[in-house]
């Protein structure tokens, strides 16, 4: 049962950084009533679960997590209830219609008033918000994650929304149209969270490169870029993420000039066929894709590249398939995300027919990852002798002794020293590449 003498939030995230964000700002405002947060959910006051319905496995661990939830309500425990997120907007009232014990259920436009919410939940009112709110003065959240003073990196979302139609994406219809957030306003949450000891910045939206340009005088994204590369104790950017079409010279040129960016860019491509994306409406081809590519690399020689796939779209034929296979291999990602097709409802894909059977699909899935897997290898034994520098981020979660971070490229890189280096970087020689990781050892620390 909860203890008394403060009030808990336990926040469960699915999903996307995006998500992860939101969470952190639910956080924060929860703060200025009362509410510290806890790992453990049988010590809750308050539970909320944060969805993603981006596929349906995602939608269906949330539904098996609030099972488990709800038990302790049942079993006595006084808690309230709450779903947040995407699925609250795309289910809405059906999930209270569904769950008796559920309390509160908000889509992401909410997140702005959580605390009213909260407020009539511990009250006893059962409530629904899924509104979407007027873009003119959209209500960024202001409040910093309390969490941030035990942060090396943190999230800083730049816009809400998206305005692409990819026909395999829920988003538009769980998140909204496309709004940018001052820019005055991020950069001082960037500020504020350097203040707190944050060294690494990522900034977040579900396009950034489009970010400004529905607003007339807000800054470009590479001049953000720049902005935020200004700000003393900065000491590295990341954003994510990018659509290929989106990616305009002055952002590569961003890439070139600041070494503060990171030499690594998540850029979802989703098909290597040319005829696939068009029918997922993304709006650019393999050729465009790959001359991308090719200007980063011409920009910032060290770059390395990450993506997601999706296989088994509605009429991937094995053609189709074996050109995803060969793009795989002829930008060489240093990893990627990839999934089968899921059937999304709302979304345009379920009007093309031609589906790809699930063994079919499966099938292509296990060769892309095995595949990705050996590309992953290589790449990190590549690194054996070479020198990193990474941003120590904490001691490993395996090994006593041993502390970790990640450097420029984002390779992780584990290496024997003490908790005392988190936050500063630290030159390392790599003395062995793993999978999805390096082990190191060090050499000096970066003044």
């Amino acid at each position: 049962m909860p203890t008394e003498d403060a009030r808990k939030v336990f926040v469960h995230t699915f999903g996307c950084q995006m998500n992860e964000y939101d969470s952190a700002k639910i956080r924060a405002q929860l703060a200025r009533d009362g509410f510290v947060g806890t790992s453990d959910p049988g010590q809750a006051h308050l539970i909320l679960l944060n969805t993603c319905s981006i596929r349906d496995k995602a939608e269906q661990k949330m539904h098996s997590a609030l099972g488990e939830y709800r038990l302790l309500k049942k079993r006595g425990q006084q808690v309230v209830i709450g779903i947040a997120g995407c699925v609250a907007q795309q289910e809405g009232k059906a999930l209270l219609e569904r769950y008796a014990d559920v309390d509160l259920v908000f889509g992401p436009d909410a997140v702005s008033h959580v605390r009213e919410l909260v407020r009539g939940a511990l009250e006893g009112q059962r409530l629904l918000d899924t509104t979407f709110l007027d873009l003119a003065e959209y209500p960024f959240v202001a409040d910093v994650d309390p969490d941030a003073t035990n942060q090396i990196g943190a999230f800083v979302t730049i816009q809400k929304g998206c305005d692409n139609k990819c026909t395999f994406c829920i988003v538009p219809s769980t998140r909204g149209i496309e709004a940018s957030r001052p820019s005055p306003q991020i950069l001082t949450e960037v500020r504020e969270l350097v203040a707190r000891g944050v060294k690494e910045i990522t900034l977040i939206g579900q396009n950034v490169n489009s970010y400004g340009l529905k607003t007339p005088s807000e800054l470009t994204f590479a001049q953000l870029l720049r902005a935020v590369a200004a700000i003393s104790g900065v000491e590295r950017i990341r954003y994510t993420t990018s659509h290929p079409r989106d990616i305009t010279d002055d952002v590569i040129a961003a890439h070139r000039d600041l070494d503060v960016i990171a030499a690594q860019l998540h850029l979802p491509v989703q098909s290597g066929n040319s005829r696939v994306l068009r029918r997922m409406k993304r709006f650019y081809t393999r050729e465009h894709y790959l001359g991308v590519i090719e200007k980063l690399r011409a920009a910032r020689p060290d770059m390395v590249f990450s993506t997601d796939f999706i296989v088994g779209f509605p009429g991937e034929t094995d053609d189709e398939f074996e050109d995803t296979m060969r793009l795989l291999d002829e930008v060489g990602f240093v990893t990627s995300f990839s999934f089968k097709y899921s059937p999304r409802p709302g979304t345009s894909a379920l009007r093309l027919g031609d589906e790809v059977s699930d063994e079919v699909a499966g099938a292509r899935l296990t060769r892309l990852q095995d595949r990705q897997r050996e590309l992953s290898l290589a790449w990190h034994r590549s690194l054996e002798g070479t020198e990193q520098t990474v941003l120590v981020e904490g001691p490993s979660r395996h090994d006593v002794g041993v502390v970790c971070g990640r450097a420029s490229t984002f390779v992780m890189v584990n290496f024997p020293g003490d908790e005392s280096l988190t936050g500063q970087q630290v030159k390392i020689k790599v003395t062995r590449g793993f999978t999805n990781s390096a082990r190191g050892e060090r050499l000096a620390s970066v003044t």
